[in-house]
């Protein structure tokens, strides 16, 4: 049964809301996953909006691309609450190494990613302010695939969530 917990999640390029991380985060919590037409970034930052805004969540997770969407949202200060980046690629998209002070970001990336240089997120983690900022090195790849079986990320999606 899962928790009340509320948490929206943001897939990657080659992901969908059936995807791993997805379907790991549904069974879990409370969660939503929109779909989205990828080629379109600016539009994946509306519809993800405008579904923050019907559903409330308590904790915004994005993945790869999503955590793109999910910076962009951040940065733009369309949402302030706790988010936790995986292997974020907004660097990649032309994003600032920026982040808002007052907002709970964790960035967790693999050590092994060779799709995402785990330097953005350092970069983007050192930008931040350390009180609200944790930038989390994992021995995993771009997917996260061990942190996603071994349950890392349900403990870090618990852990934002009781960030005050």
């Amino acid at each position: 049964m899962p928790s009340l917990l509320k948490v929206q999640f943001i897939h990657g390029l080659e992901s969908s809301p059936q995807g791993a991380k997805s379907q790991r985060l549904a069974g879990e919590f409370n969660t939503l996953t929109p779909a989205m037409d990828t080629s379109d970034f600016e539009a994946c930052v509306q519809i993800q909006n405008e579904q923050l805004a019907a559903f409330a969540p308590d904790v915004l997770v994005g993945s790869s691309f999503g955590g793109a969407v999910a910076l962009a949202m951040v940065q733009r200060r369309l949402w302030s609450g706790p988010t936790l980046l995986l292997a974020q690629a907004g660097l990649h998209y032309g994003l600032s190494a920026s982040l808002p002070d007052g907002v709970s970001v964790w960035l967790v990336h693999g050590r092994s990613d060779d799709v995402v240089d785990p330097q953005d997120s350092r970069r983007l983690a050192a930008a931040g302010n350390a009180k609200s900022v944790r930038l989390i090195e994992v021995d995993d790849d771009h997917r996260l695939r061990k942190s996603v079986a071994n349950g890392d990320l349900i403990g870090w999606v618990r852990a934002l969530a009781t960030l005050p």
